[in-house]
């Protein structure tokens, strides 16, 4: 498709049809959950040559999951919101019968023997799930390529990354190959994708969705939804919370349950971090990000200007992630190293260089940024950034040719302090560059209030709306 037109523009009616769509489309017996899936099908078959989305799709349980739910439906039984919705899962989760690679050949080709705690949460509740979506190796990094699967690239501009690691969720959700997405978040990997393909994407409170195996990136990894709306991410959100008795991280408790929070930005004190802890912030992104800022008038929301609390977040995040690469990389025996990544490979020796005292100051630093954080969302209801400072660029490069940066956590500097401490953060799209590439717009709230930043993030989609359909820098500069 031409650069710059709508990745779902060509698509079936019915792979445009959101969730609550389906729900009543479903009850009144006016669609079937097989035909609503056989269209995703088609749509995912159809789309995965030209950008790469998925890693495979399973057709057959797809159609007798589908078959199943339609015999819910029509009697008057479904099972959720979810039920009958086509979902894709992230090649970095459990899937029973599925092979589940983590983007890399290093990893054992043989299918799971059970599902990870979302995914059985999301088949509890009826969700179809219509394939695997790609990842670069063990997610490592905010693009999506792999040496096991290859390029995944925007359905914007095939030319240009989807961002990652959840590249292949995220150009699934913008062409219309399936209502709700899996990803995964340890620094930016649903948020990052989600503003360089113009959907939505949650990383929740850390907690809410709970994981297992735990990931070798610790506590900074979180799973989410992806979709094109933010009340599909509310619907999915729900499907996939609760506890889970293996994953001990989560803790005791549970956190309260989501729900429409009516009047959520009326009269809302609201900070806005524009300044990025690491690499510049692109003249087209601030424009289309201040202006979006207008909007909250009409809400009768004050917006102020903020600086992060906290000294070298760059510093600290990294201190996490290339320890985590380090441990992840001692899994594997020495002699089947040899196709790595090798910016994997180098983020992972530079993790294994820290000692042992480095990393626990590094921990200690962490938790005063995080209490910092939790001190700085009690005084404002929410905290808006831009998505990402700068908008998508070539496949295959890690960061944009003459930036002069090195590494991609350079300039994912609106997502990875959030992955720090933990706060739900939600990406909608705000508007286009002139290029026509998407531009994202990031909801934070206080720990728990992941509710409150979905019902924000819905008022503010339907605000955008006008500047993501016509949006051009030269309109108002």
């Amino acid at each position: 498709m031409p650069n710059g037109i709508s990745p779902i523009a060509d698509a079936d009616d019915l792979c445009r049809l959101s969730a609550a769509e389906l729900n009543v489309a479903y009850r009144a017996g006016s669609l079937s959950p097989v035909e609503v899936t056989m269209a995703a099908l088609a749509r995912a078959e159809a789309i995965n040559p030209l950008f790469n989305a998925f890693t495979m799709i399973d057709r057959k349980a797809a159609i007798e999951a589908a078959g199943a739910s339609e015999k819910r439906w029509r009697a008057g039984e479904p099972l959720s919101a979810a039920d009958g919705i086509p979902t894709t899962l992230k090649d970095i989760v459990w899937v029973e019968g599925w092979s589940v690679r983590y983007g890399s050949r290093t990893t054992p080709a043989a299918p799971c023997d059970r599902d990870a705690p979302a995914v059985a949460l999301l088949r509890r509740a009826g969700a179809v799930f219509i394939g695997q979506t790609t990842t670069p190796e063990f997610g490592w990094k905010a693009i999506t390529d792999s040496g096991l699967c290859g390029i995944t690239r925007n359905p914007w501009n095939a030319e240009k990354t989807p961002g990652g690691s959840s590249g292949g969720a995220a150009v699934a959700a913008a062409t219309g190959a399936g209502v709700f997405h899996l990803g995964t978040d340890g620094g930016g990997s649903i948020r990052i994708p989600a503003s360089f393909t113009g959907i939505a994407g949650l990383k929740p409170t850390f907690g809410r969705v709970p994981a297992y195996p735990s990931s070798a990136f610790g506590t900074v990894a979180h799973i989410g939804p992806m979709a094109r709306t933010a009340q599909d991410l509310s619907v999915m959100t729900q499907a996939m919370s609760g506890r889970d008795l293996s994953d001990w991280q989560q803790g005791a408790g549970t956190l309260a349950p989501l729900g429409r929070i009516d009047a959520t930005l009326q009269g809302a004190r609201v900070g806005y971090w524009s300044k990025p802890p690491s690499g510049v912030l692109d003249e087209e992104i601030a424009a289309a990000v201040s202006h979006a800022l207008t909007y909250f008038s009409a809400f009768g929301a004050t917006v102020e200007p903020i600086d992060l609390p906290g000294g070298d977040l760059l510093d600290l995040f990294q201190s996490h992630w290339f320890t985590g690469a380090a441990a992840r990389l001692a899994l594997i025996p020495e002699n089947e190293r040899a196709g790595i990544d090798p910016g994997f490979l180098e983020i992972a020796r530079a993790g294994a260089a820290f000692d042992a005292k480095a990393l626990v100051a590094a921990q200690l630093q962490r938790g005063e940024f995080g209490a910092a954080m939790d001190r700085l969302l009690d005084t404002y209801d929410f905290i808006v950034s831009p998505g990402t400072s700068i908008p998508a660029f070539d496949v295959g490069l890690e960061v944009p040719s003459g930036s002069g940066l090195s590494r991609w956590t350079e300039w994912a500097a609106f997502s990875y302090p959030i992955n720090l401490s933990q706060q739900p953060a939600c990406v909608i799209p705000c508007g286009m560059t002139a290029a026509g590439l998407p531009v994202g717009f990031q909801i934070i709230g206080a720990r728990g209030d992941d509710a409150q930043v979905l019902s924000a993030a819905a008022d503010l989609e339907a605000a955008f709306r006008p500047l993501t359909q016509a949006f051009r820098l030269k309109d108002f500069a």
